[in-house]
């Protein structure tokens, strides 16, 4: 079992992965808190004595410094953040809009950083270290045809890049930067979606789970000798054709 006196802060945690990554923490003996637009209106989570809730756009910083805040008065420190919060849009580059590029910025790069800026500074004044998770994807690596998210990878590739750097400046304080990068997930974002179209989305013909990003994420958590890593959980796709 995991120390029960850390503390994980979870992005987009009212459904989907986020709410699985927030389960996966809480039966391993984490204190956690989650954070979404309508965390605590989430149909699958509930506060309690050990997971704490709090609504906002993580995308700003008044929102970011609410729930670091909250963490640190409810639980007494941050030993880790998992940054799952993020949009994904489709469509081909030239029909993408100033407002898609502003909200995709906003959720995906400014959700990390604020967030990730106030972890790490409790963090270095706790001298115990730390873990930054980020949820990516496996469309970095491994673009497909007929899937046009040029702009959403630009943000979700700019992590993987901004991981990396971070990862070294912060090796020597062993506070450590890693992503979970999915390809088809069993989420609410594919609920319209036909199974067997998603099948063939990757090598193995299969989708992943919620749980099987959640084990992930739980993993490189608590991998101390991890670091600068981004770990595909997608079937092989990012291996290249298939």
């Amino acid at each position: 079992m995991a120390n029960t006196q850390k503390t994980v802060i979870v992005t987009g945690a009212s459904q989907g992965i986020g709410a699985g990554v927030v389960r996966a923490f809480l039966a391993r003996g984490y204190d956690v808190v989650g954070t979404a637009r309508s965390a605590t209106k989430s149909k699958e989570l509930r506060a309690s004595d050990h997971l704490a809730l709090i609504d906002g756009d993580i995308g700003q910083f008044e929102t970011a410094q609410k729930v670091a805040e909250l963490a640190i008065k409810k639980f007494g420190s941050i030993d880790a953040v998992v940054t799952n919060a993020g949009i994904f849009l489709v469509k081909p580059f030239t029909e993408y809009t100033a407002d898609d590029f502003r909200a995709l910025v906003s959720t995906n790069l400014a959700g990390f950083i604020y967030i990730t800026q106030l972890a790490v500074k409790q963090m270095q004044a706790q001298k115990t270290g730390g873990s930054i998770v980020s949820i990516t994807a496996s469309l970095v690596d491994n673009p497909i045809a007929g899937i046009p998210a040029s702009f959403s990878m630009i943000t979700k590739g700019g992590l993987n890049a901004g991981l990396r750097s971070l990862a070294f400046e912060y090796a020597k304080e062993h506070i450590r930067f890693n992503a979970v990068a999915p390809g088809v997930v069993d989420t609410p974002l594919h609920a319209q979606d036909p199974k067997d179209f998603l099948k063939t989305l990757s090598p193995m013909g299969t989708i992943s789970t919620i749980e099987d990003i959640a084990s992930a994420v739980v993993y490189l958590t608590e991998a101390r000798q991890i670091t600068g890593e981004v770990l595909h959980v997608d079937g092989g796709a990012h291996v290249g054709k298939w």
